[in-house]
């Protein structure tokens, strides 16, 4: 089975398969363009994970195309596929949407309040505007119009006049007993939810009719719903006969005019890969298992005519705290979800960055901080020629495409002073402009304009991500009574801080100042490096900012210091330190 090598190199995993899909591209099919391929169900809110299903395939493409071949990256919208369940948590969403299991997924009312004709078609608009912001280019098939206009009927008829022969290869892995795994310690939440798959992987191949072997399920024409069984075809004619399971329903149809049903899962992806000549396609590990649809399908797809892409085993992604996403769970991260607190740059970058058989999380977190901030000490290496060849080409791939650079932020000024200002000033964005003009005092920000869509991202942060109790209010009137109860070494402190505030008002100056007083209290200079200091003074300068919190704030942390006593304003924090 050609299955892209997993290479450990810390080289640029892109370029590697690009080689791999061009070589294997010209075998196959000379002089046309490279196939890749992509498939999303829209069967509910279509989220991070899935978005690595397209992202690896986007990111081939796109390296392909930047060496001046012509490419498509198919979606395939899987829209035809049966609703299996309601989604938990989607607003407008309850119990009674039940009815509607067994039924196409375009043929499902779209969720309350919703602008779209049905279910796919909501949950794929969202898709759909998210990889337009990503700059993802493909051509989209929607499956409903693929089968109803009967593009696929040779393809159907061909699999059910090849049925004993797809029958047997299936039955290859439906006697095999399933090893029993190794338990080296208890599954957590995530690895159980990486165990159930996602649902397509573990749909019927169609064994389960007593009339013999059908891989294809006809939509009922009373109820519209899958839980039909073939009882009867007949090759020449092309006659079926079905019976509904749910409302009794029967008819005879002939299959060379009808197009109301479809391939079972693990017949349809092969085939869909012979019809459109895909050479590069990844699969989840849930489809890669032993028995499961993309190893099946390497062995189905020659009774079509075609080849197994080749592609690699994606891993799951991730989001800080939770466990492996599923869209039939509800409050799944979306990349439009993403895509509100980060610029597009850096998801790209995450997914660009890790190959594909490399786990990883996207921070909706605090760590979306840190994250940041080595996106732009990584910008400032590429800027000067100092980051590894690896690290140039993923975040080359990260701020752009082929067809050239995503929009940015022409200021990019560090996230987390961003969120910080943002916090604190809580909307008021002529106070957040105040604040960042005087970051650096010799090149001040003329507008906010300069610093979005990062500030936009940031402010979006600290109001969906940071719980109430975590938000930034400045006190109203100095704590009195904490300022009256000061010895004299803290008074001292307060005094040395306020003292060198006129001469310090910036970003870095305020930074010098606030480590540098307890420095200055402990006998050195305010420059003295960590090396010339002993440990204590580490100490010294923890409880001096808590102490400035607690005047401030309330708290015993807060927004970075330099950036709080800058939001607050040199007037107010002189008021609030008892000056």
């Amino acid at each position: 089975m050609p299955i892209v090598a997993q290479s450990t190199e810390t080289a640029d995993w892109v370029s590697r398969f690009a080689d791999d899909v061009i070589e294997e591209s010209e075998r196959r099919a000379p002089g046309k363009p490279v196939v890749v391929a992509s498939g999303l169900s829209p069967s509910g809110p279509i989220h991070l994970g899935n978005l690595r299903e397209v992202m690896t395939p986007h990111l081939v493409a796109d390296e392909i195309r930047r060496r001046g071949y012509r490419v498509r990256h198919l979606i395939s919208w899987d829209d035809y596929d049966r609703y299996r369940k309601v989604p938990a948590g989607i607003a407008g969403v309850d119990e009674s949407w039940a009815e509607h299991i067994g039924k196409p997924l375009t043929s499902v009312p779209a969720p309350k309040g919703s602008a779209h004709p049905n279910w796919a078609e909501h949950f794929k608009a969202a898709m759909v505007a998210s990889l337009a912001e990503l700059g993802v280019e493909f051509d989209g098939i929607s499956q409903t119009e693929q089968y109803t206009s009967g593009a696929y009927r040779e393809q159907i008829l061909h699999a059910m006049k090849h049925r004993g022969d797809i029958d047997a290869i299936l039955a290859q892995y439906r006697t095999k007993p399933k090893a029993a795994k190794k338990q080296q310690k208890p599954l957590d939440e995530a690895e159980l939810e990486a165990e159930e798959g996602s649902g397509a992987a573990s749909e019927d191949d169609g064994s389960s009719g007593s009339a013999g072997y059908f891989p294809y399920k006809p939509f009922c024409g009373n109820c519209e719903k899958d839980l039909t069984t073939v009882t009867a075809y007949d090759d020449d004619s092309t006659e079926l006969t079905y019976a509904c399971t749910v409302c009794g329903f029967s008819e005879t149809v002939r299959l060379s005019e009808f197009n109301r049903g479809k391939l079972v899962w693990k017949v349809d992806w092969p085939m869909r890969w012979a019809y459109e000549g895909v050479i590069f396609e990844p699969s989840g590990v849930d489809h890669s298992s032993p028995g499961s649809s993309f190893q099946v399908g390497g062995q189905i797809v020659g009774i079509f005519g075609g080849k197994q892409p080749i592609g690699p085993m994606y891993a799951f992604v991730g989001i800080s705290g939770m466990a492996k996403m599923s869209s039939s769970r509800g409050g799944v991260p979306t990349p439009a979800d993403a895509l509100k607190i980060m610029e597009p740059q850096l998801l790209r970058w995450l997914y660009a960055r890790r190959r594909p058989n490399q786990s990883f999380k996207i921070a909706f977190d605090q760590e979306i901080q840190r994250l940041y901030d080595e996106w732009d000490k990584l910008a400032a290496k590429v800027a000067d020629g100092s980051a590894l060849p690896g690290d140039v080409a993923a975040y080359t791939r990260a701020v752009g495409t082929a067809a050239g650079e995503l929009p940015k932020t022409r200021r990019p000024l560090p996230y987390r002073t961003l969120a910080s200002v943002a916090d604190i000033t809580a909307g008021h964005q002529d106070q957040a402009l105040r604040i960042l003009s005087e970051l650096d005092p010799a090149d001040p920000l003329g507008s906010l304009d300069e610093a979005r869509p990062r500030y936009d991202r940031a402010e979006a942060w600290i109001n969906t991500h940071v719980p109430a109790d975590q938000r930034t209010i400045v006190r109203e009137e100095p704590d009195t009574d904490l300022l009256k109860s000061l010895d004299e070494p803290s008074q001292q402190s307060i005094r040395l801080l306020l003292d060198g505030l006129h001469d310090h008002w910036s970003l870095d100056g305020l930074t010098h100042l606030v480590y540098g007083v307890p420095k200055v209290q402990a006998g050195f200079s305010a420059d003295a490096t960590p090396k010339e200091l002993p440990p204590e003074i580490k100490t010294a300068q923890r409880s001096f900012f808590a102490l400035l919190y607690h005047l401030l704030v309330g708290r015993d942390t807060g927004p970075r210091l330099p950036t709080l006593l800058l939001a607050v304003g040199q007037e107010r924090v002189r008021a609030l330190l008892g000056e």
